[in-house]
């Protein structure tokens, strides 16, 4: 298994961990079990991008920043 490290804002974090121990997982198993169910309700060879255009990055959540200079 790869080891990564990701950063999240700290709403997310509690809702993961909130969501973690309501399911009685660890929060690392939660990711996970999310991201999974996530990429299996995604159709193959579908773009998951903002009006499919591939050359447009999802917006990210949190910061208020866009991921562009």
């Amino acid at each position: 298994m790869i080891k990564s490290t990701l950063r999240i804002p700290e709403d997310l974090h509690q809702q993961l961990t909130d969501q973690a121990v309501t399911d009685r997982r660890s929060l690392n198993a939660e990711i996970l079990h999310l991201l999974e169910v996530a990429l299996s309700a995604v159709p193959s060879g579908t773009q998951n991008r903002p009006g499919g255009d591939s050359a447009s990055p999802a917006p990210l959540r949190g910061s208020g920043h866009s991921s562009r200079p």
